[in-house]
């Protein structure tokens, strides 16, 4: 067998295939994306806020007080 028809027989499979995937709708989309937008913001919080604890210590460690 060459390999267009190879490579026809496997576009064919993957159209087959992509047809039987579950979309998600608009609806649940944006869901998710404010899920993800969410998260994202608290957890960026979360790592700034030990950020600055990590620094005040380190600077306390090494001597420089408010680092």
């Amino acid at each position: 067998m060459s390999w267009t028809k190879r490579a026809g027989e496997y576009l064919n499979e993957v159209r087959a295939e992509t047809g039987k995937v579950s979309w998600p709708n608009r609806k649940e989309i944006q869901a998710n994306t404010g899920v993800v937008i969410l998260t994202v913001a608290i957890l960026s919080v979360f790592i700034f806020l030990l950020d600055r604890v990590f620094l005040f210590v380190l600077g306390l460690l090494l001597g420089r007080p408010g680092a």
